[in-house]
């Protein structure tokens, strides 16, 4: 998965209602483009460049996996929506909202379309006062300065005012205060990893990741099923246990929650489906006597998806060792599942059917997984 990029964005509006303005600008930027991490807070400005009303500005932080380019297009979109009308070799001139990519993490852009950094920032104490309040130690790329140093050596002499009204970040819509511990599990290719990713990063959250990759008996499973099956369950129980023991140890200060794409609980279910009756009975008494010791987790998400999906995305995905999957056997993991899942009383679980979604590619869908997560 595309790792994010931190952005910064200033915002500026001296048209209508100013403050309402900035408000919806920063809610379409985080249904469209990506989550907003910080808002500065909001200052009044006189019109730089043309006589005309005060300004209000502010800057945010959001993380896109957008590319620049793509980032600037939609933020010209928004600017449509919201009214602005561009005029041809007008200059400066009155605007309901003004969205421009001061910095794109350390990246330098210059294309005819679009310049990152912003050439004209350090000249811009509007600009300047609130990227300090969100950004003061981030680094010009170029300048090799930090904000808070720009913002003392700016020689704009103009005054700004700090207006007492606070911008919303809707990012705040969904909350995972109430959890300590949340595993996200699906079938094979459900996008678990994917969504537990984009959760720790959004919400800091510390990240489990199940080492799937580094099972050597997994490749021979698949050639083999039923000569390693007993090897593999075996495997991904002794290095789920520790690596979940060690990691629920581990405590981390600086982040709100953990988030895990797996539960030990997955290695059952599987080996339920691959094991010999005789093989199976021994495994549920090691994984019983192991599975107790265990923290579990205070919200379990099955992300549902059907058969077909999770062929597409198998195949997309493109690991050579699963390609030849057998839908009866994707069909039977989600059967032990759902089975498992509707069984037990003592936990907490949500099944988000996301067969007709794409939370990945599509920023909405990822909202709406968020929203049936958070949800009551």
């Amino acid at each position: 998965m595309i790792k994010p990029t931190t952005y910064y964005i200033a915002l500026g509006s001296n048209k209508g209602d100013k403050f309402k303005n900035l408000q919806l600008a920063i809610d379409t930027i985080y249904t469209e483009i990506g989550h907003v991490a910080k808002i500065s807070r909001v200052y009044k400005s006189p019109a730089f460049g043309f006589t005309g009303e005060d300004f209000f500005n502010c800057c945010l932080e959001m993380h896109s996996r957008l590319k620049p380019q793509d980032v600037l297009d939609k933020l010209l979109k928004i600017e449509t929506q919201l009214g602005r009308t561009r005029t041809d070799g007008a200059g400066y001139e009155a605007r309901t909202i003004d969205l421009d990519i001061v910095f794109a993490e350390a990246g330098i852009v210059d294309t005819e379309t679009l310049q990152v950094p912003h050439p004209e920032m350090q000249k811009r104490r509007f600009v300047l006062q609130p990227l300090n309040d969100v950004a003061s130690k981030v680094k010009h790329p170029v300048l090799k300065k930090s904000v808070s140093v720009l913002l003392e050596e700016c020689e704009d002499d103009s005054e700004l005012e700090p207006i007492n009204l606070w911008l919303k970040n809707p990012s705040k819509t969904f909350s995972f205060s109430n959890y300590n511990y949340i595993a996200i599990e699906g079938n094979i290719g459900a996008g678990k990893t994917s969504l537990a990713n984009k959760i720790a990063n959004d919400f800091n959250a510390k990240l489990i990741l199940e080492r799937f990759a580094d099972n050597p008996f997994l490749p021979k499973f698949y050639e083999d099923a039923n000569r390693y099956a007993f090897a593999l369950e075996m495997s991904f129980l002794a290095d789920r246990y520790q690596q979940i023991s060690d990691d629920l140890a581990q405590l981390d200060l600086f982040k709100d929650f953990i988030v895990s794409d797996y539960d030990v609980f997955k290695s059952l279910i599987f080996s339920k489906i691959t094991l010999q009756e005789d093989e199976f009975k021994l495994y549920r008494k090691l994984f019983s006597l192991m599975y107790k010791d265990l923290k579990t987790p205070d919200l379990y998400v099955y992300l549902y998806q059907n058969t077909e999906r999770l062929q597409k995305n198998i195949k997309k995905r493109g690991r050579d060792y699963e390609q030849n999957i057998a839908n009866d056997y994707l069909e039977k993991i989600n059967t032990g599942y759902l089975e498992f899942l509707k069984s037990q009383t003592d936990f907490n679980v949500k099944i988000i059917d996301i067969s007709e979604r794409d939370f990945v590619e599509n920023r909405a869908d990822y909202l709406w997984v968020l929203g049936e997560i958070c949800g009551d």
